[in-house]
């Protein structure tokens, strides 16, 4: 829940006169709303005034904001799409694991885009392609962008309209079957998962469509800045995706877990931590107290002997909970899903988010051009 300051409060906190604190108001930088108990006065956002205080702290330097900014600092960007407040995950004000109970993934496409009209990403005709998997998004992907139209100048239903066609090529390239179903039974049908794993998928796929302005969100906000279509977009995010530090993460706990079947859990969280290697699928920079993400997935699925002696170990070693990431992997191996699944359901799902995104950046004609803050030689020879 948005912690909500008084007048006087705000003011100790930033340490600035009235004139100041009426003035982030007016340029939108502290949101402000009538005190429900004194409507005559008025109440500031908390999350606003520490982000003001943290920058006014640090200086005006603009090198020193935007280092700090790109690195888990402030938002750099202003979005309307997520945000992680206080340990939840909140999908335009609804919170992402409560959606996720009931909502499909199109359901949350129409929030997240904020569509008046529904989302569909049926595809209607058999695919051409024999096999499925990362490979093949990135082909049809990749084709799809390089014939799509530049996305300034246009309105955000069409654009809308792009990402559905570019999610509905992945969800194929991923091995979903054809048809007008919500895409979480078509991909079930394509991996002969059955009704109870379906629903499994539908949850996680709405629990991956978004998460603030993480590295692959701000890929394909970068490439929407320069008017490139829609489904370049979102060809920008799936490359972002493949890192072992992004998507990627699913592969690296089944891996993981293989070092910890062979020569035991902790041992081989042992060997990580040695060599210096963050371990995968554990802990969360934005959720201290754990990912609720996991929180909604792992309850409801029968996880693998190996997984749970390497999240006992984990947490002996470190303190660590299991992130989504863990569930992702703990989701394909209960379900018997292709080995590459944490990252098919991860690039599908976030495939939303990205469309929201890039859509979000062009309607605010902004571009995106970070300066750098050279350090190389000076001589000029």
């Amino acid at each position: 829940m948005t912690e909500w300051l008084t007048r006087e409060e705000a003011l100790a906190r930033l340490n600035v006169r009235p004139q100041t604190l009426y003035a982030y108001v007016s340029r939108g930088r502290i949101g402000m709303r009538p005190d429900g108990a004194d409507p005559r006065r008025s109440q500031y956002r908390a999350d606003d005034i520490a982000a003001l205080a943290t920058r006014r702290a640090r200086g005006r330097s603009p090198q020193a904001i935007a280092e700090s900014a790109i690195a888990w600092g402030e938002p750099a960007i202003t979005t309307a799409i997520s945000k992680v407040l206080h340990g939840r995950l909140v999908y335009r004000a609804k919170d992402a694991v409560a959606l996720a109970a009931t909502a499909t993934l199109e359901e949350t496409a129409g929030l997240l885009w904020a569509s008046g009209t529904p989302v569909s990403f049926a595809s209607l005709t058999p695919s051409t392609v024999r096999e499925s998997g990362t490979p093949t998004a990135f082909a049809r992907l990749s084709a799809l962008a390089a014939a799509g139209r530049p996305s300034l100048g246009r309105r955000p239903a069409m654009l809308q309209q792009d990402g559905a066609s570019a999610t509905s090529v992945l969800a194929t390239s991923f091995g979903a079957s054809p048809g007008a179903e919500p895409v979480h039974e078509r991909l079930a049908r394509g991996w002969s998962v059955e009704a109870a794993g379906a629903d499994l998928i539908r949850r996680a796929l709405v629990l991956m469509a978004d998460h603030e302005l993480n590295a692959s969100a701000f890929a394909a906000r970068v490439a929407a800045s320069t008017g490139s279509p829609i489904a370049a977009c979102l060809l920008a995010g799936l490359a972002t995706l493949t890192g072992p530090r992004h998507g990627g993460a699913g592969a690296a706990v089944i891996a993981l877990v293989e070092d910890a079947e062979r020569m035991g859990p902790d041992e081989a969280v042992a060997r990580w931590l040695a060599h210096d290697r963050p371990l995968p699928a554990f802990g969360h920079p934005l959720y201290p107290e754990g990912d609720p993400r996991a929180g909604a997935l792992l309850p409801d699925l029968d996880i693998d002997d190996g997984l749970l002696r390497l999240r006992d170990a984990v947490l002996a070693a470190t303190g660590m909970h299991p992130n989504v990431d863990f569930a992702l992997a703990a989701l394909t191996l209960n379900l018997r899903l292709p080995a590459d699944a944490p990252f098919r359901l991860f690039a599908l799902g976030r495939s939303v988010g990205w469309t929201a995104h890039a859509v979000e950046q062009v309607t605010s004609n902004r571009p995106i051009r970070p300066r750098a803050r050279y350090d190389g030689p000076v001589g000029m020879g």
